[in-house]
């Protein structure tokens, strides 16, 4: 089902891109050998003109179809995936898939600076969540399916099995974290879809990377490979705060829904006027600067402009991915870089594209394999290891305090913090009072209903009891850590179990803050019960 989505989806992009671009405005970007496409570009006199009227036009089809078949086909569609598994049990609506498809070949194929993994994603996941509720299987499976789907999808699209069977396990957490339990059955769904869609468009890597990669002239050029790396993070710091700042614009402008992706579109086929390199995912210029083809301004102006090109296409209502576009960036920056140090273009293009993707979307380990998939450049992975790790740590402490820090809003710290894994965390809090060996409670047939509903501590053996309750905005542990002050809450022994902000059930760690209207389980010693007064109100 994955090779079929990349089939119809990468077919509906061609067909949009003949009619929009190709006869309205008689403009043809260039385009990978691999996927049947033309190294040069072709314009007619007045074809980068229309292109503005093109987009919009293009926006304005895509606003129509969205506001009135599903709204939730706008934006860059994982998002819409990770929120799926982590607070909607993985369902996505089976209408979204034919409206995601339409929608983001039309974005795409009329000029729109947006990409296809996002798409592909949300298409492929749909079906996967939609067979889960054919076979009416159960809330775990359809999680599972999701992401199958997902990693499916993009394998067949990228040429890229482990890439994006790593990818689907490691974009749900912002976080260091991977969801383990589904990478073997990601893995072999991709491996599927890219067996599959190998048949229709080969199984060659889809940039062509010069070959052998000619060695630097000396230990001190590797150097510039760190240099790349910190330039990628800042720049991965700051494409999500433009993105997503233009995307609450949009929200707040006082026109109708249907008319903010035309805006958007519209804009971006203006900056296309100056820069015709921003239209569309850009793949056949990344292709021109791996091969050294392009001047170091051109390549820091294509590095800015893609960014402000993404952020009106697809943060104005424009159905399109980010990975594409972010690759753009970290390629243009590595090609700068390449240039400044008169080096070999190609493998800092390679590495740019890895190394900025990683930052932005914390998803290092997964780019890197998505990379060199797609580029065949396996002789890059240690430059390429140092620029993402150089990346990913410098975007990290540079967006620690920063609304948005990433490029997907959806994901969530950890696992702890996913609603997917309440219910295992509320088993392992359980399984913390088994192992303290509360005799006189018999805590499998606890009706945790029951005991929260009534806020009555719970004498559990041990002259100790189970409390719940919500913090109280005037309570001294309020802002503090549990490490600062939680622990002690009920004198010394206290022991928090678990910890529930909102709709999230968060792990309580020794370096989390408590926040007013945290709702706690804890365990107290009896000399502590009234002590829990000044803190706890009743949950």
């Amino acid at each position: 089902m994955g090779a079929a989505a990349a089939w119809a989806f990468n077919f509906m992009l061609h067909l949009a891109d003949r009619l929009f671009l190709g006869v309205l405005a008689g403009y043809r970007a260039p385009g990978l050998p691999s996927e049947g496409g033309f190294p040069t570009e072709v314009a007619g006199p007045y074809s980068l003109w229309l292109v503005p009227l093109v987009a919009a036009l293009g926006g304005l089809i895509v606003g129509i179809i969205t506001w009135r078949l599903a709204p939730e086909a706008e934006g860059h569609g994982t998002d819409n995936v990770v929120r799926a598994f982590h607070r909607d049990g993985g369902r996505l609506r089976a209408r979204l898939a034919p409206v995601k498809l339409v929608t983001s070949a039309i974005t795409i194929g009329s000029g729109g600076s947006a990409g296809r993994e996002g798409p592909i994603a949300m298409i492929a996941a749909t079906l996967g969540s939609w067979y889960a509720d054919l076979r009416r299987r159960d809330e775990h499976d359809r999680r599972l399916l999701l992401l199958v789907g997902a990693a499916a999808g993009i394998s067949a699209i990228f040429r890229s099995p482990i890439g994006a069977a790593l990818f689907v396990v490691e974009v749900l957490y912002a976080d260091m974290e991977f969801e383990a339990g589904v990478l073997l059955y990601a893995t072999l769904g991709a491996i599927v879809a890219y067996a599959l869609g190998g048949l229709f468009s080969g199984f060659g890597a889809l940039f062509a990377v010069p070959l052998p990669i000619a060695p630097l002239r000396s230990a001190l050029d590797y150097g510039w490979y760190v240099v790349l790396g910190v330039a990628a993070g800042l720049l991965a710091t700051v494409m999500p705060v433009i993105f997503y700042r233009t995307r609450d614009l949009f929200r707040r402008l006082p026109v109708h829904p249907v008319a903010k992706p035309a805006i958007g579109a519209g804009l971006t086929g203006v900056l296309a006027i100056a820069f015709p390199q921003l239209i569309g995912g850009g793949y056949g210029w990344i292709q021109r600067a791996m091969d050294g083809r392009m001047l170091l301004g051109t390549l820091l102006a294509l590095t800015i402009g893609k960014i402000v090109a993404l952020s009106l296409t697809v943060g104005s209502g424009g159905s399109g991915g980010v990975f594409a576009p972010s690759l753009y960036v970290g390629a243009m920056l590595g090609g700068a870089v390449a240039a400044a140090a008169h080096l070999p273009a190609a493998p800092f293009v390679v590495v740019g594209m890895a190394a900025v993707f990683a930052g932005s979307a914390h998803v290092p380990f997964a780019t890197m394999m998505m990379v060199v998939e797609m580029t065949g450049g396996y002789t890059l992975l240690v430059p390429a290891a140092v620029a993402v790790m150089l990346s990913y740590l410098v975007q990290t402490r540079l967006s620690a305090s920063l609304q948005y820090r990433s490029l997907y809003e959806a994901q969530v710290g950890s696992r702890g913090d996913s609603p997917a894994h309440h219910t295992a965390h509320l088993e392992i809090a359980l399984r913390i009072l088994r192992e303290k060996e509360f005799t006189d409670l018999d805590v499998g047939e606890l009706d945790l209903v029951s005991l929260l509903r009534s806020g009555v501590p719970v004498e559990i053996g041990a002259n100790q009891h189970m409390v719940v309750g919500v913090l109280r905005a005037d309570s001294p542990c309020a802002n503090t850590t549990i490490a600062a002050s939680g622990r002690s809450m009920a004198g010394e022994g206290t022991n928090i179990v678990a910890l529930l902000r909102g709709e999230r059930m968060l792990a309580p760690r020794a370096d989390l803050v408590l926040e007013a209207g945290d709702r706690l389980i804890l365990i107290a010693a009896d000399a502590g019960l009234e002590q829990l007064g000044q803190h706890l109100d009743r949950w």
